[in-house]
């Protein structure tokens, strides 16, 4: 085959609509019914602050926001999450997260239990080697995560404008 048997091949480019849809735009917070922040720590720590990750080839900061582009570029339909805290001395990272459904104040444990544990914890834990942040223990119980939510409420003006 020769080398001129694909020269026209971008005429065949497609972009997939999922990439063209989600695209790099902007949080609007009106387009959410409900906003929680999340507070995440590793889980039976190897180290006491993100400064000590570099030990691990690990970059907090980096690893968070490639985690949370996959998520909201994956989920953008349901969810959003973004960084709000990542501080080198502590060993805890504060995320906004906001749902475009309300979510019935029974069932928010399981969402966000759901979101941390089964959504957040696998690429951090795998594709960002994260595994190596928690003990033994954690590593055999695959938990990577303690988190405690809130939920937030704003103003009615900041809504409307």
């Amino acid at each position: 085959m020769s080398k001129s048997f694909f020269a026209d091949y971008k005429k065949y480019i497609v972009i997939p609509d999922e990439e063209k849809k989600v695209g790099k735009k902007a949080f609007d917070p009106r387009e959410f019914a409900g906003h929680y922040i999340l507070t995440l720590t590793i889980y039976q720590p190897v180290i006491k602050t993100w400064e000590q990750a570099e030990k691990f080839n690990i970059d907090p900061q980096k690893s968070i926001e490639k985690v949370l582009e996959d998520f909201n570029r994956k989920h953008h339909d349901l969810y959003h999450l973004e960084l709000l805290e990542l501080e080198d001395q502590q060993l805890y990272f504060v995320l906004a997260f906001s749902c475009r459904e309300k979510i019935e104040k029974d069932k928010t444990e399981g969402l966000i239990s759901h979101i941390v544990e089964r959504l957040l914890t696998n690429p951090f834990y795998i594709a960002q080697s994260w595994y190596n942040l928690t003990s033994e223990r954690g590593r055999v119980e695959r938990k990577l995560f303690c988190y405690s939510y809130r939920e937030y409420t704003y103003d009615e003006e900041l809504k409307d404008g």
